[in-house]
């Protein structure tokens, strides 16, 4: 099987390994981190990687080329849609959530570093 070129980028690894060691320390290490980082790492990361995985999926069965790059309106779109379940409407029917503005900033500072670094021709 061969993996596409666009899980082989180091803009694409960089956030999905920290996002990665940050869990592990999370849950077994327990090294102390600042609070920006603890609140709003995983948040300014997620979008990176969802937003890969989207291109991919786009690229491989709806497109079928490899130019295909993710348009501006679907990055809105995508950064308002996540933004708006994880930090309105999820907080609203869940109690073990909480909204928070700066949640929303860090994802769209995460789609930024997508369409700057990875949206690109494979």
């Amino acid at each position: 099987m061969v993996v596409p070129r666009e899980f082989c980028r180091p803009a694409f690894w960089l956030p999905l390994l920290v996002y990665l060691l940050y869990q592990v320390n999370a849950r077994f290490g327990h090294f102390p981190l600042p609070l920006l980082l603890r609140a709003y790492l995983s948040d300014l990361l997620a979008m990176p990687v969802i937003l890969t995985l989207a291109l991919v999926v786009q690229r491989r069965w709806v497109h079928r080329r490899t130019s295909f790059i993710l348009p501006d309106s679907w990055l809105l779109g995508a950064w308002l849609y996540i933004s708006v379940w994880f930090e309105l409407l999820l907080p609203l029917l869940s109690a073990r959530h909480t909204g928070d503005f700066f949640d929303a900033v860090a994802y769209g500072l995460g789609t930024l570093f997508y369409r700057r670094f990875l949206n690109r021709p494979a």
